[in-house]
């Protein structure tokens, strides 16, 4: 389930040179894992990185048999000598609490848009290297979930719950840390034309018309509650601003809170004025994004390199919101390096990990803890979810529960904001 982006969005960016963080795809069709198929863009976690950061001496660079330059470490010995972790999209932001893991002497391969370093803990190598995976066109627009299953060297991705729910009967994963408490991906709309609008249900009663990716399951979600009308709901949408821009403010459309409502005012051309948005999570469709996922199989064949390693990106959720400052030069220049059409910037970033806090994207969950799952929020959520996706001719596994798909046994408990 491609929450971030799509083909159509990616295109775009390689024609105006902006690219939105828009507000994924839920099309069904592009959406259902129905054939893993390994991609040529990050087929191997051990092959040779193109380019050595320059900030950093090239004999500490990260080397090419899988193995950390300092050999030893809380990881080492129980985790894969390379942790690779597949992320949905071009480096950005959103994904800073991986980045932050990164250490210094890290390589950058622009081919397979992959970012290698040491993995590091509270500032100490813990003698394995960590392997972030670009996502969306690196790897052929398909799904982070038909990653996991083409490719063993990956141990870990990004699966939405709403994915791994439809996924749950042919390819299963098991989310291990739930990343963002919160799903970014909202609608917005101009404030400016409709003042009284301040929730996606208003949207619904002023019968604004939304565009979204078409087969979105949150749409379906909404329309089929009652909180939109299925004739107000457009599924055109291409990930480019254009038609909201000639609208003049009159349509509203899907996007990212952690990025739109920075990028249309301040670097869209045509636009550069407020928008206003509330979360599709706070509608209804409560999702956790981003959740660190793997096979089922994986939660006991390494069993106890979790245990160590998911507190670590714990930390590192906390630390990145803390002091973004490193981990974000690291994404900048890995976009600078992969120059495949993205554009990013420093303005965008900043928004993006304020936001990320003051909207609270990033947060405890249950009783104080960093990425801890509420399983009867999963509940919820799979309730609500399997007539969406049966609907689709996605039919979720029979009898599924929370603990199917997600599970907090390798969280601290002790950690938090």
């Amino acid at each position: 389930m491609q929450h971030r982006r799509n083909k159509a969005l990616f295109s775009s960016v390689l024609v105006a040179g902006l690219a939105l963080a828009a507000c994924g795809s839920d099309n069904k069709a592009a959406d259902s894992t129905t054939a893993p198929v390994a991609s040529t863009a990050s087929s191997t976690a051990d092959s040779t990185a193109e380019t050595t950061a320059a900030s950093t001496d090239a004999s500490t660079a990260a080397s090419t048999d899988g193995s950390s330059a300092a050999g030893s470490g809380v990881l080492s010995g129980i985790c894969p000598d390379t942790v690779a972790i597949q992320t949905d999209w071009n480096p950005e932001a959103e994904h800073g609490f991986l980045y932050q893991m990164v250490g210094e002497g890290y390589t950058l391969d622009k081919d397979k848009a992959t970012v290698t370093g040491p993995l590091m803990a509270g500032g100490k190598d813990t003698g394995v290297k960590v392997q972030v995976r670009s996502g969306g066109p690196a790897i052929g627009f398909q799904t982070v979930t038909s990653q996991l299953y083409a490719d063993d060297s990956l141990l870990l991705g990004y699966v939405y719950t709403d994915e791994a729910i439809q996924n749950s009967a042919t390819f299963p994963t098991v989310a291990v840390e739930s990343g963002f408490d919160k799903n970014p991906q909202m609608l917005m709309w101009d404030p400016a034309t409709y003042p009284d609008v301040k929730t996606i249900a208003d949207l619904g009663t002023a019968n604004v018309t939304i565009r979204y990716f078409g087969g979105a399951a949150y749409m379906d979600y909404f329309t089929s509650t009652g909180v939109l009308k299925a004739a107000q709901v457009d599924g055109s949408y291409d990930g480019t601003p254009a038609l909201f821009i000639a609208d003049e403010g009159k349509s509203a459309q899907q996007g990212f809170g952690s990025a739109e409502p920075y990028l249309y005012e301040n670097e869209i051309a045509g636009w550069k004025k407020p928008v206003a948005y509330q979360y599709i999570n706070d509608a209804g469709w409560n999702n956790y994004a981003e959740s660190i996922a793997t096979k089922p199989e994986n939660v006991t064949k390494y069993a106890d390199c979790l245990k160590a390693l998911v507190p670590i990106i714990q930390q590192s959720s906390i630390d990145y919101l803390a002091d973004p400052a490193a981990a974000n030069k690291v994404i900048l220049d890995a976009v600078a390096t992969f120059d495949n059409g993205w554009v990013y910037t420093q303005g965008a970033a900043d928004y993006a990990v304020k936001t990320m806090q003051d909207d609270g994207l990033v947060a405890n969950g249950p009783d104080g803890v960093m990425g801890k799952f509420d399983l009867d929020r999963v509940n919820d959520l799979i309730a609500k979810a399997t007539p969406v996706y049966t609907a689709q001719d996605s039919p979720p596994k029979d009898g599924l529960k929370a603990e199917d798909i997600v599970t907090n046994e390798f969280l601290d408990p002790t950690i938090g904001l």
